[in-house]
């Protein structure tokens, strides 16, 4: 049975941290198996549901975050005199969108897709955390490998990559018809570029940024 002090601590770490942490690295600091986790971060998780929380849990692949709830976005803003971000503009989308559906990927592959440089636009990504460097290709040169961030993931309300939507066939064809049969693919099985309906998906998460 889990424990009010169990959730409390959870809670209490979590919330001095104050950035995602891996659940198991939080279930030793605080002495608890991992499936004990798991379970008190769950109860956290339907406690801070309730409407008289301002705050609730939010879940980042394995990393867990106390974040505000957004309908208090206005107020935060006004309080902390926040500046809006400006918002990804439609070449960012189409960029991250490749990435998250085909990462890790290299920016000389996202180019051939896109037939254009990229470097500008994944540069601002890397700056705005959505992106990052995760390793290098073994092959002559070792171009750096992309993969989409926690941050990601915490800005477009998804618990894990499993939840980007499936495309069309027909879309993953079009894209596909842009690359050389020669090129090295970065593509596990059928995970062909699926762009335009991630950037579609995005276009309305940039607030969260």
């Amino acid at each position: 049975m889990i424990e009010n002090k169990q959730i409390a601590a959870a809670q209490a770490v979590l919330f001095a941290a104050a950035e995602p942490i891996e659940y198991t690295k939080l279930a030793n600091v605080l002495g608890f198996d991992d499936e004990t986790m798991l379970l008190v971060l769950d109860e956290l998780g339907k406690k801070l549901e309730g409407d008289d929380s301002g705050i609730c849990l939010l879940q980042l692949d394995t990393k867990y975050q106390l974040c505000s709830k957004k309908e208090f976005v206005e107020e935060i803003r006004t309080v902390l005199d926040l500046k809006r971000n400006a918002p990804l503009s439609q070449a960012a989308f189409e960029v991250l969108a490749i990435i998250a559906y085909n990462q890790p990927i290299t920016k000389p592959y996202i180019e051939q897709i896109r037939g254009v440089d990229c470097s500008g636009v994944v540069n601002t990504l890397c700056q705005k955390e959505l992106v990052e460097e995760k390793g290098r290709l073994d092959v002559p040169g070792r171009p750096v490998l992309y993969g989409t961030t926690a941050n990601f993931l915490r800005c477009f309300s998804l618990s894990s990559l499993d939840e980007l939507p499936e495309l069309p066939s027909a879309d993953r064809d079009v894209l596909m018809s842009d690359v050389d049969n020669g090129q090295l693919s970065l593509f596990d099985g059928d995970g062909e570029p699926q762009e335009e309906k991630a950037a579609e998906k995005a276009e309305n998460a940039t607030e969260n940024q």
